[in-house]
């Protein structure tokens, strides 16, 4: 089949397009998906420079321009076994089996979890990722724990429907853990795959949202329900105020990060998914107890978070934000073109049909 390794942690030439890589067989409680179409997210970049190694404290665009190797322990779990598909999106269909599996599933229009529960034996706060733990979409051919491929029934494509699993289902559960209801929300990076998944969720939920993103980009976002832009480099202080809003989902932190401190009300919320600014910031400790604040983080995903999203997709409560495709065997062009930031939503690729 054709796939895409990834042999090492480094640079664009670690990322090798093949056709002869063998198609994968299912293990007893896994089944067989023929990908039609994989979306890019910014964890497939992640673990390929190595960016969630404790060793790289740069923001994720700067860590990409490094020439070289990796570090070794960039992955979600630390090193990762090479080589490695990646890819933690895969739309397809079921083609074949386990021993464990119903085979009325065969020919089952999927959606595979992203933060996968089972394969760890669902213990809390264990995740093992699609396309980093072992391998993803970015091939013709993946494989799949049963319980962790869903079954959708929709007239999207299967381009928009690959654009769905790590995006939403980090956005859908960043706003189920933190409980926002009808409440004032300010978003950051907003214009990114998560960052618009999450304006639309917040507004499905009630939310009053305010969305942080770049100029050029406001109408995009605004389309997608917001109900107020801020300029990514404005400040949030000057123009919200202190105390102003009631929850923070972030997905930039960086060195503007003290000012969503000052934002958030007494009492307010904070829950982070990501870092692309940067993962280091600075806390005044004051801050967090003086004003009774919460801080999550977000990975692991309980029951229900992506069952969730399935039902919001065969009952049209939410919509796909693609901004362009590519054959799987152009990933550089879609990773170099992802990096740029120059659209709203996500980029997809698409893997031979032969």
């Amino acid at each position: 089949m054709a796939a895409v390794l990834l042999t090492g942690p480094g640079d664009f030439d670690r990322l090798e397009y093949r056709t002869d890589v063998p198609v994968p067989q299912p293990s007893e409680d896994q089944v067989l998906i023929r990908v039609r179409a994989a979306g890019v997210n910014n964890t497939d970049i992640n673990t390929r420079i190595g960016w969630y190694s404790k060793t790289v404290t740069v923001d994720t665009a700067d860590a990409a321009a490094v020439d070289g190797d990796g570090p070794e322990d960039g992955g979600w779990g630390g090193a990762l076994d090479f080589p490695r598909i990646q890819g933690a999106d895969a739309a397809g269909e079921i083609v074949a089996v386990g021993g464990n599996v119903d085979p009325d599933r065969i020919g089952e229009r999927v959606l595979v979890s992203t933060m996968q529960r089972h394969p760890s034996g669902d213990r809390p706060w264990v995740t093992e990722v699609f396309g980093s733990e072992f391998d993803g979409a970015f091939a013709q051919y993946a494989v799949a724990h049963h319980r962790e491929t869903h079954a959708v029934d929709c007239d999207w494509t299967d381009v928009e429907l690959a654009s769905i699993p790590c995006a939403y289902s980090t956005a859908e559960n960043m706003l189920h853990r933190i409980g926002l209801g009808a409440e004032r929300v300010l978003i950051t990076g907003a214009s990114g795959g998560v960052g618009s998944a999450a304006v639309q969720l917040a507004k499905r939920r009630g939310a009053t949202v305010i969305a942080v993103s770049g100029t050029a980009k406001a109408d995009g976002v605004r389309a997608l329900g917001a109900d107020r832009i801020v300029d990514r480099d404005a400040d949030l202080i000057v123009e919200l105020g202190e105390q102003s809003v009631d929850v923070v989902v972030d997905l930039v932190a960086g060195p503007g990060w003290g000012q969503i401190v000052n934002v958030l009300r007494i009492g307010g919320r904070y829950i982070t998914a990501g870092a692309i600014a940067g993962p280091l910031v600075e806390l005044d400790v004051r801050d967090l107890y003086l004003k009774d604040l919460t801080l999550k983080g977000s990975t692991y995903q309980e029951a229900g978070v992506f069952e969730n999203l399935i039902g919001y997709i065969e009952r049209g409560e939410i919509a796909p934000v693609v901004a362009g495709t590519y054959p799987l065997s152009e990933i550089v062009q879609a990773q170099e073109d992802f990096l740029a930031k120059g659209f709203i939503g996500k980029l997809v690729l698409v893997p031979p049909t032969d």
